[in-house]
C-alpha cells in the first residue's frame, strides 16, 4: 500500500474518532505552544459557561485532540476564566492548558492504533478538543507486553488497573516521595508484595528505621532486629570503625586514627598468620582480627611513650573500646566471645542467598544507637555493591536495596550525615544498574535529600506533598510531560500517587491497591483521644518500661 492510502487510512481513523467522541467534546484549541497547548471550554451547545463542561474539565483530566495524522493527548495543567472589561461577574472564557503527552498512531491499515509518547504532529488552532474516553484509556495504559504487575487503579477511571513494568522498575532506581500520612509505606509494601508474588525467587533488603514492616511479610521475609543482627566490627572499613571508636574532634580524632590504623592491621596479621604474605593486606581488607589484639598493640605501643600527655589518644581508645565491649545496645557488632570468619554466613542470611522461602531481608535498625546508625548503613549499603561486584557477571545475583527515610542518609548538605554512607548509596545510584544492584529510595522530605542522587531514580511515585521546596524538586526530577499532573500533587488523597518514568507505561494519577490488614506495615499515628480515654496503671506501666529500657530488649 503506497503512503497516499496510509495517510487515508489515518484521516478515516481521526474522522471516526471525532464521531465517536462528538458528545464529550469540551472545546477548542486556541493556542499551541511547545509542549503545552490552550483551549477555549464549550459544550455541544456552544456556551462557554456550559456548566456541565466545566464540571468534567478537572486539573489532571486526560484530553485528547485530533490532528491530521493522529490524535493528541495530554492532561489538564490549569483552569482560567478569562473576562474582559473588568467584568466581574463571572461571565467569560473558560480556558484550560495542557501539557502534551503523547498520541496516538496508525502505522499500517488493520492494526489497532497504538499509543506513543511525544508528538510529531501538534494539534492546529481551531481544532476540537474531547474528553478522554473509556477506550482511550484501555488503549493508552493497557497491560504492556513486557512483564507488568497490578499495583493499583487509574484515577480517571477507577475499573482500569494501573501496571508497574517490573523489569524497568527494577533495572533501574526508583523513588516513594510524600508528607507524613500519605501513604508511602503501604505504597511500598503494595509494590512489594507484587514483585514477590511474581517473583518468589527475588533478592530485597529493606532498611527499617521505625521496625513497622517487620509484620507486613509474613512468613515470607527474615525480619532482623539487633537482637538477631550480627556485623562483626571486623566487617567495618577503617572509615566507619574510626567513626565508631574515635573522638569527635578533628585533632584527637586524626591522632587516635593514626595509632587504630596500626593496631588494626597487626592484627589482621596476627589472625591470618603466614598468610597474610599472600594477600595485599590493608586496613580495609574485610579480614577478620581480633580486638583484644587491637587492645594490646594499643597498650604496647602506649607503654613505649616517655611523656605521660602523649599517652592521651592511648587511653582514649582503649576506655572506648572498653565501654562499647560492655553496652549491651553494641552487642551485634562487638559480642560473641569466639571470633570467626563467617563473612559468607552473615552475607548468606542478608541477602537471602539461597533465598529458602524467604525473598526479602527486612533489617529493623530502630534500636541501633544514634552513634553508629549512619555507620550500620554505611555498611550494609558497601557490602551490597561490593559484593556484585567481585562476582562473576555471569553468576551475580540481582539485588533490591529499600532505604526507608533516605533524606536522613544522603541529605543535601554535603556538610551533614556522615560521608561514607553518602559515597556508599552515591555508588549505587550511579553504578549499581552495571552491576544488577537496584535501590528504591523512600521519603518524606525530598527537598532535604541529595538531589545528584534522586535524580538517578528512573522511576518515581510522587504522593501528596504540601511543602513547596518538595514540590519544586519533583517537578524539577520529573519529565515536563507529567507537569500537569504533578500541579495536583497537594491535592492527592492519602493512597493516591502521580506514577512518572521508565516504570510505568505512560504518566499517570494512581490509587494504590487497598492492604490486608495483616499486610499493613505498622506506622500508623497514635491515637490521641482513644488512648486517653482510660488512665493507667502508672507504677506497673512505667517499671515495664524501665525494665525494657535498662535491657535494651523489646
Amino acid at each position: 500500500m503506497d503512503d497516499t492510502a496510509v495517510t487515508e487510512d489515518l484521516a478515516a481513523a481521526t474522522v471516526r474518532a471525532e464521531e465517536s467522541a462528538t458528545q464529550a467534546q469540551v472545546g477548542m484549541v486556541t493556542l499551541v505552544s511547545g509542549f503545552k497547548v490552550s483551549c477555549a471550554l464549550f459544550g455541544a451547545d456552544g456556551k462557554a459557561t456550559n456548566r456541565g463542561v466545566l464540571e468534567r474539565v478537572q486539573i489532571g483530566a486526560l484530553i485528547k485532540i485530533p490532528t491530521a495524522k493522529t490524535i493528541a493527548f495530554g492532561f489538564v495543567d490549569s483552569l482560567a476564566l478569562q473576562t474582559s472589561g473588568g467584568n466581574a461577574t463571572g461571565q467569560g472564557v473558560a480556558v484550560a492548558d495542557i501539557e502534551l503527552l503523547g498520541e496516538l498512531t496508525e502505522p499500517r491499515p488493520g492494526k489497532a492504533p497504538v499509543f506513543s509518547r511525544g508528538i510529531s504532529v501538534y494539534p492546529v488552532l481551531g481544532a476540537p478538543a474531547f474528553m478522554a474516553s473509556a477506550d482511550d484509556l484501555a488503549r493508552i495504559y493497557s497491560k504492556p507486553n513486557t512483564p507488568s504487575l497490578a499495583i493499583g487503579s487509574l484515577y480517571q477511571d477507577p475499573s482500569k488497573t494501573a501496571y508497574l513494568i517490573s523489569q524497568e522498575f527494577l533495572c533501574k532506581h526508583s523513588a516513594i516521595l510524600g508528607t507524613t500520612g500519605s501513604g508511602k509505606s503501604c505504597a511500598l509494601t503494595v509494590i512489594l508484595h507484587s514483585l514477590l508474588a511474581a517473583h518468589p525467587n527475588g533478592h530485597i533488603v529493606c532498611l527499617d528505621p521505625h521496625g513497622e514492616y517487620g509484620a507486613a511479610f509474613p512468613g515470607i521475609a527474615e525480619h532482623i532486629t539487633t537482637q538477631t543482627l550480627e556485623l562483626p566490627y571486623w566487617m567495618l572499613s577503617f572509615e566507619e570503625i574510626t567513626e565508631v571508636l574515635c573522638s569527635r574532634e578533628p585533632v584527637a580524632r586524626s591522632r587516635e586514627a593514626n595509632i587504630l590504623k596500626d593496631a588494626i592491621v597487626g592484627a589482621k596479621r596476627d589472625f591470618m598468620g603466614d598468610s597474610s604474605q599472600a594477600v595485599f593486606l590493608t586496613v580495609d581488607t574485610p579480614v577478620p582480627y581480633r580486638m583484644p589484639r587491637v587492645v594490646q598493640r594499643i597498650s604496647d605501643a602506649m607503654g613505649r611513650l616517655d611523656k605521660p600527655d602523649s599517652a592521651l589518644p592511648y587511653m582514649r581508645l582503649l576506655t572506648t573500646i572498653e565501654n562499647l565491649r560492655a553496652d549491651q545496645r553494641y552487642s551485634f557488632m562487638f559480642g560473641g566471645l569466639v571470633m570467626r570468619d563467617n563473612m559468607a554466613e552473615i552475607l548468606s542470611r542478608i541477602l537471602r542467598i539461597p533465598v529458602n522461602g524467604k525473598p526479602i531481608t527486612i533489617i529493623d535498625i530502630s534500636a541501633v544507637p544514634s552513634e553508629i546508625v549512619n555507620v550500620v548503613v554505611s555498611l550494609l549499603c558497601r557490602i551490597i555493591f561490593d559484593l556484585a561486584l567481585w562476582s562473576e557477571r555471569k553468576e551475580a545475583v540481582p539485588l533490591l536495596l529499600v532505604c526507608d527515610e533516605a533524606h536522613r542518609y544522603i541529605p543535601n548538605d554535603e556538610s551533614t550525615g556522615f560521608e561514607p554512607t553518602r559515597r556508599s548509596i552515591a555508588r549505587i545510584a550511579k553504578e549499581g544498574r552495571k552491576y544488577g544492584v537496584s535501590i528504591c529510595l523512600v521519603t518524606q522530605r525530598p527537598s532535604e535529600i541529595s538531589e545528584s542522587i534522586i535524580s538517578q531514580c528512573s522511576t518515581v511515585f510522587a504522593m501528596r506533598m504540601t511543602n513547596e521546596k518538595d514540590q519544586n524538586l519533583v517537578r524539577r526530577t520529573l519529565p515536563e510531560s507529567a507537569a500537569g499532573l504533578l500541579n495536583t500533587l497537594p491535592t492527592l488523597r492519602q493512597q493516591e500517587a502521580i506514577a512518572v518514568g521508565e516504570g510505568v507505561p505512560h504518566p499517570m494519577r494512581i490509587r494504590f491497591s487497598d492492604l490486608d490488614a495483616q499486610y499493613r506495615p505498622h506506622g500508623d499515628a497514635t491515637n490521641f483521644p482513644r488512648a486517653w480515654e482510660h488512665d493507667r496503671n502508672g507504677l506497673q506501666y512505667l517499671s515495664s518500661i524501665v525494665e525494657r529500657w535498662r535491657w535494651q530488649a523489646h
